[in-house]
């Protein structure tokens, strides 16, 4: 499974909100700037050359589906941040975010039970 880039992350996600969508869909929820309606085409052509959709063709237009799922990706990527960032160590991620004041006591005291109650 490949990378996505920023804008091919971006169309997964709507991809991932609205299950099944045409370009002219996937364009209407781009917030921000958006692409024009043939640029928004070719990187929903080159997420289907990647693995990441399928489309059904209905005439002379596609309907786009994801066929990997948000949590394979999430799975894959996050996994790889955390070992190449983090050194593979869930305790620098936490200490990381802790240190930023982006986790509080309450949320990691709610983590250490949830690690008391897995066993």
């Amino acid at each position: 499974m490949q990378k996505l880039t920023n804008r091919e992350e971006e169309v997964m996600k709507i991809l991932w909100e609205l299950k099944i969508a045409f370009v002219k869909e996937i364009l209407e929820r781009i917030e921000g700037k958006k692409p024009h309606y043939n640029t928004l085409s070719t990187i929903v052509r080159n997420l289907q050359e990647k693995g990441f959709v399928d489309y059904k063709s209905f005439g002379n237009t596609y309907r786009y589906f994801p066929v990997v799922s948000k949590e394979q990706y999430r799975k894959k990527y996050v996994n790889a941040a955390i070992e190449y960032y983090y050194k593979n160590s869930f305790k620098n991620l936490v200490s990381h975010y802790a240190h930023k004041g982006k986790i509080s006591i309450t949320e990691l005291k709610e983590i250490i039970d949830q690690i008391k109650n897995k066993n």
